[in-house]
């Protein structure tokens, strides 16, 4: 089954209809330039309400892993989803062997950096500790803006990386992802997750109920559809 995570929360009611709706995890930004930015007093209150079987995921832009753990700690994230702005190259340099065991990790990246250094990021997740990498997230985003960008990426195009890297690694999709495409993404790329955050606001930072839950519904048609 396909894992599902509605990204950008700033408030509990959003958080608790993804819940509702059925989402495997929400996401919380750390970037302090985009419109769903939350604080870490914030991100707390709003986790400490939700169910334990729900994943909580921190999610940080050109911060090194060091910071985002300490970040993560102070919430009480479940997992990291950590955008290294400067490349690839610099997540191994940014590890620290001190990453928690409970703490699980996602590496993030432009699939227009991939495009053009597609061995990069196998490199780099060998790299990562023990036990805590769970997937390579693809987006749609670049150096200025490297998530929420509302835009999709080409997925035919990308098929034959996606299907390298799914060989050796867990994939999650991103990136203008809708209620209405996001079937057709998973039929392409068959990743193991995907993620959405502005695919289903009203306006950025604040989510639409209907479109989330539409989002889950459309996700799990498609689990059935392939079987």
């Amino acid at each position: 089954m396909t894992w599902v995570k509605i990204c950008g929360m700033t408030n509990l009611e959003d958080a608790l209809v993804a819940v509702e709706a059925g989402a495997d995890a929400v996401g919380f930004v750390f970037y302090e330039k985009s419109p769903r930015c939350v604080t870490v007093e914030t991100a707390r209150e709003i986790c400490s309400k939700l169910p334990e079987r729900v994943e909580k995921v921190g999610v940080f832009a050109g911060e090194s892993l060091a910071r985002a753990v300490e970040i993560g700690s102070r919430v009480g994230f479940d997992s990291l989803q950590v955008y290294p702005l400067s490349g690839p190259k610099s997540v191994a340099a940014a590890e620290s062997p001190d990453l928690p065991k409970q703490k699980r990790l996602y590496f993030a990246f432009p699939m227009q950096k991939l495009v053009s250094d597609e061995h990069a990021i196998s490199f780099e997740v060998t790299k990562s500790p023990e036990n805590t990498f769970v997937a390579v997230l693809l987006d749609s985003g670049g150096p200025q803006r490297p998530g929420g960008t509302g835009l999709t990426f080409d997925w035919t195009k990308a098929l034959p990386i996606v299907a390298s890297l799914t060989r050796t690694q867990n994939v999650v999709i991103a990136g203008g992802l809708t209620p209405q495409n996001v079937g057709e993404a998973i039929g392409i790329l068959q990743p193991w997750g995907v993620d959405v955050v502005s695919g289903v606001e009203a306006r950025p930072g604040k989510k639409d109920p209907e479109k989330v839950r539409a989002f889950v519904r459309a996700v799990r048609e498609m689990d059935r559809r392939v079987g």
